[in-house]
């Protein structure tokens, strides 16, 4: 008998072990400045259940996020979210973003975001913090493609903003 215990722990512990599902609590943001059309274009990237908990418990217990819900309220919620988790300063002075909507694809909500009349970029500083009040461990991904540079920064809880300078 203890033999078959000892093989059920040896044979079944490492299939149990290696193949549990890990969560990972992470986003992408893409952020392009468009100098032809005076703007900033971001396209955030989110986990669709992540995203929802975030509204549900922030706004609305009953949102539900996936095509042909009931777009007008969710667009509010989102916009209301995102600006109140994103700041953007450009040249040192804080810019409003709008929100422009959302699309769904697979698991994944895109979100595009704008700024508008921006002129020239010599500094940008962006402060992310979606999902850091859901997840502890939330990673923000910024990628920037800015006066034709290509830069990344990781943020998170403890480091929730990046600079990065054109000078």
């Amino acid at each position: 008998m203890t033999w078959l215990k000892y093989s059920l722990v040896v044979l079944v512990f490492p299939l149990l072990a290696f193949t549990g599902v890990h969560k990972y609590y992470v986003s992408i943001t893409q952020v392009e400045y468009v100098p032809a059309e005076k703007s900033v274009q971001i396209i955030s990237r989110y986990f669709i259940d992540d995203f929802e908990r975030a509204l549900r418990e922030r706004y609305d217990a009953t949102v539900t996020l996936m095509e042909n819900e009931d777009t007008e309220t969710v667009n509010k919620l989102m916009q209301r979210y995102l600006t109140a988790k994103i700041l953007v300063v450009i040249n040192g002075t804080e810019v409003p973003i709008n929100f422009l909507g959302k699309e769904y694809e697979n698991d994944i909500v895109y979100c595009y975001l704008e700024i508008d009349n921006v002129a020239a970029i010599n500094t940008f500083e962006m402060r992310n913090t979606v999902l850091f009040d859901v997840f502890s461990d939330q990673k923000n991904i910024i990628r920037t493609n800015i006066n034709n540079e290509y830069n990344s920064f990781i943020l998170n809880i403890k480091n929730d903003k990046g600079m990065l300078n054109f000078k």
